[in-house]
């Protein structure tokens, strides 16, 4: 049984303690050998930090690291593929920067990071700080760090935007933020002589921060065909190197490897970072399913939840519902500071939307958004729908309406499912959009979401638009809604248009649900449904 590194970040730890590494060294060294300043964007837990560690090991020159050794522990670790390339294995000054280490998420807690971080390096080169200027600081340690090494100076960035995505929404605070940030990191253009590599992560790149605009040499390879797999397992590396450990999961599982690798396809893949369409699994959450032997939940129910929640709360309402296939310009990607009019981008950058198709037009490229798998997509509705109902529903509440689903899916008990919507809407104070039918529309969509349901919102047909369709593993549900309308009205809605025609062809019951909403009651008023003939 191998072992995986799930949530190691220390390339040096993965390494000579015998966990399996996923061999990036080609690309690294495709971007070191280029030699400019760069700039990566990807989700948190999605390998940005193991990345910074293996930048610091090459350019400290630990060809040891790198090549065939065995372990203490008598683990084989073969040879990476730049130990085999030109590379002279130099030793550079490396200065490094981490702002996941933030103890908290405030202008003080960033100029204390800051601060510990110039402070150590000021230790090492035997510096006595005499200003509170951080920029001076900073350049007072290159240049400490050439003359003592004869070498040009590494700076690698972890996260930079780690406090301002907490502070999104709060016009002062990001104001000094930023000071705080360009203050500190806007000389490196001018201290360009004296530095061989400059690399920056984190989720975001903001347009108007100040740092790119000051550095705009930094050359951006977040949306990059060539370097879209440089974080992340590729689809090719699943097959390749986690094929037989594949193979045990689905063993111990009861599955096939074929079974079981589109198990986690469905749950971890999908993540799209350029326009070339690479599949890209969530690092963290594969190596956390081999280590636990389970495909669940990982990535989502390590405080992405709470981080989340707080996200939507400073940015405009969203239905869910409205998500998937909302197309973008190359232009929404730079986010501008001081202004959040549209969520989408952050959400993409953050990881919970990824690019699901590219069209290339005359005036630029466009890019169409949706979930990338069943774990984010999931994960996100109970977000979603926890936000929009303030969190006010009671644990019995969940749970009897969890259990009716539950009985739905499994054995077509539509009668209780509503009876229990109905005493669920009872309870939820709602806050999404108006109080009309596409406020309930939207409610309902999320909460199925939320439970997994295999569910599609405004449904193409040749007539017009089925409100919801819903694929259970016995029948399929096409329902239609009516605000202060008859459920029959509803019903023969359906039936005119011919919603049901395009899905006779999967050989399933088709049931046509009318459901009625009441804007006086503010809940279900009444429904009818029906089986379709064969």
């Amino acid at each position: 049984m191998r072992k995986y590194p799930a949530g190691i970040q220390s390339f040096e730890k993965i390494r000579q303690d015998g966990y399996l590494y996923v061999d990036k060294t080609a690309l690294i060294y495709k971007m070191i050998t280029a030699g400019v300043p760069y700039f990566l964007s990807r989700p948190r837990r999605f390998g940005k930090s193991l990345l910074i560690s293996t930048l610091a090991a090459v350019f400290e020159g630990r060809r040891e690291l790198f090549e065939a050794f065995t372990t203490e522990q008598g683990i084989e670790q073969p040879a990476l593929y730049i130990s085999t390339t030109d590379w002279k294995w130099d030793k550079y000054p490396v200065i490094r920067f981490d702002f996941s280490k933030c103890v908290e998420y405030t202008l003080k807690g960033l100029q204390s990071q800051i601060n510990h971080t110039l402070s150590q390096y000021e230790q090492e080169y035997g510096l006595v700080a005499t200003t509170d200027d951080n920029s001076i600081r900073f350049e007072n340690i290159i240049l400490a760090a050439y003359k003592r090494s004869g070498k040009r100076v590494v700076v690698l960035v972890d996260e930079y935007d780690t406090v301002i995505i907490h502070n999104l929404g709060n016009r002062e605070q990001e104001h000094a933020i930023r000071e705080c940030i360009l203050g500190t990191f806007g000389l490196l253009k001018a201290m360009d002589d004296y530095l061989q590599f400059v690399f920056l992560t984190g989720i975001s790149r903001f347009s108007q921060m100040g740092i790119f605009s000051r550095l705009n040499n930094l050359t951006n390879i977040s949306m990059a065909p060539d370097y879209d797999s440089i974080c992340g397992f590729s689809e090719e590396e699943l097959t390749t190197v986690f094929h037989e450990d594949i193979a045990m999961l689905g063993n111990r599982n009861g599955l096939s490897y074929e079974e079981q690798l589109g198990e986690l396809k469905r749950m971890y893949d999908g993540y799209h970072f350029s326009k070339r369409m690479t599949d890209m699994y969530n690092p963290f959450s594969l190596t956390n399913a081999l280590n636990v032997g389970d495909v669940s939940s990982y990535w989502f129910d390590r405080g992405t939840s709470s981080a989340l929640i707080d996200m939507l709360a400073k940015m405009p309402r969203i239905d869910i519902a409205e998500i998937e296939g909302l197309t973008l310009p190359d232009s929404a990607f730079d986010l501008p500071f001081e202004s959040f009019d549209n969520p989408i981008p952050i959400l993409y950058q953050s990881g919970y939307l990824t690019i699901k198709k590219y069209f290339r037009t005359d005036f630029g490229g466009l890019y169409t958004m949706g979930f990338p798998n069943r774990e984010v997509r999931q994960g996100f509705a109970d977000c979603l729908f926890k936000h929009v109902t303030e969190r006010k529903i009671s644990v019995e509440q969940s749970s009897a309406m969890f259990m009716a689903y539950s009985n739905f899916y499994l054995y077509d008990d539509l009668k209780a499912f509503i009876s229990a919507l109905q005493s669920f809407f009872g309870g939820v104070p709602y806050h999404l959009k108006h109080n009309n039918e596409r406020h309930y529309h939207a409610l309902l969509y999320t909460l199925l979401t939320a439970y997994g349901a295999d569910i599609r919102a405004e449904e193409a047909t040749a007539k017009g638009r089925a409100d919801l369709v819903l694929k259970m593993p016995k029948g399929i549900y096409i329902l239609e809604f009516k605000y202060d309308g008859s459920a029959e009205d509803a019903l023969e809605q359906i039936k005119s248009r011919g919603y049901a025609d395009k899905y006779k062809q999967e050989h399933k019951p088709i049931t046509l649900v009318g459901i009625s909403f009441s804007s006086q009651e503010r809940n279900i008023s009444e429904w009818k449904s029906c089986l379709v003939e064969s």
